[in-house]
């Protein structure tokens, strides 16, 4: 019998020590791509990107600077349109670049990554904030 008054029967069999493993199937089954979202993923990105023959410790790709805008053009687009989804009919990618890239006036321009994940990662509260706070400034893209 434990501190608490349960015995090693009772805390074995009651589920609490498989809610957690249920939980994080139950996360992970919301995460999986179906095979529309695949294929949409595999036509963004580059055929070298996709290849799995490669060996561990090859270079990463050097992209030039207009294959690496063309890139992030990309991404600002369909974020705007996922944002259009949602109800927001008048966003360009101009404006959600304006958005994220914003905050790298200060420190300089992030790494590839960053820039990525920042844009995959804005929320509509934290775009919307942005578009207020310009229109206040007056700032025009």
């Amino acid at each position: 019998m434990t501190d608490d008054g349960v015995t090693k029967e009772q805390a074995e069999n009651d589920g609490v020590s498989h809610e957690g493993e249920g939980h994080k199937e139950a996360v992970l089954e919301q995460h999986v791509l179906d095979e529309e979202q695949l294929d949409q993923v595999q036509q963004l990105l580059p055929e070298s990107v996709l290849t799995t023959d490669r060996e561990p410790e090859q270079e990463a790709e050097q992209f030039t600077d207009a294959e690496l805008n063309e890139w992030i053009e990309v991404l600002c687009l369909s974020k705007a349109d996922e944002f259009r989804l949602i109800g927001y009919e008048h966003v360009t990618g101009k404006e959600v670049w304006a958005c994220v890239s914003d905050k790298y006036a200060k420190h300089g321009q992030p790494p590839l990554h960053r820039i990525v994940n920042d844009i995959l990662s804005l929320k509509v509260t934290q775009f919307m904030n942005f578009m207020t706070m310009s229109a206040f400034r007056g700032t025009h893209f």
